[in-house]
């Protein structure tokens, strides 16, 4: 049986795992408490954003945990650069396929808080390929 791949994160990860969960952990909140009201700012549908926030929560639980831990397994790290890299391009491919009529509002926020992910995803990168692998006791 092959083990995972562990490593010691870098502070830039670890830094970017931290910000991830707090930013993600913020939008969150906003979503879930405030669904109906961004809905009708944004002329974005309430249950996409409601569903949006309660995913985040369980997100950015998993990130803030990520974010503390000495060791992590690699491929773990690698599955949340890859889900924010595809947040990041479903977010501009929902704009552009159809099923949302956001206003001029909402496409802005739609469009910022994708540039905050696909940072994220990059800042995660960086801070992966700087980290060291773990050495087994």
């Amino acid at each position: 049986m092959m083990r995972a791949s562990m490593i010691r994160p870098s502070a830039l990860l670890r830094r970017a795992l931290q910000a991830d969960a707090l930013v993600s952990g913020a939008m969150a909140l906003l979503l879930t408490l405030a669904a109906g009201t961004l809905s009708r700012l944004l002329a974005l549908p309430e249950p996409l954003l409601l569903d949006t926030g309660l995913f985040l929560i369980g997100y950015a639980a998993l990130v803030g945990w990520l974010g503390t831990r000495a060791v992590l397994p690699r491929t773990m790290v690698l599955i949340v650069i890859a889900g924010n890299a595809l947040w990041t391009l479903g977010s501009v491919a929902l704009l552009l396929s159809g099923p949302v009529a956001p206003n001029a509002l909402g496409i802005a926020f739609v469009l910022v808080q994708a540039t905050a992910v696909g940072i994220f995803a990059e800042l995660q990168f960086i801070g992966l390929r700087r980290s060291e692998a773990a050495v087994a006791a």
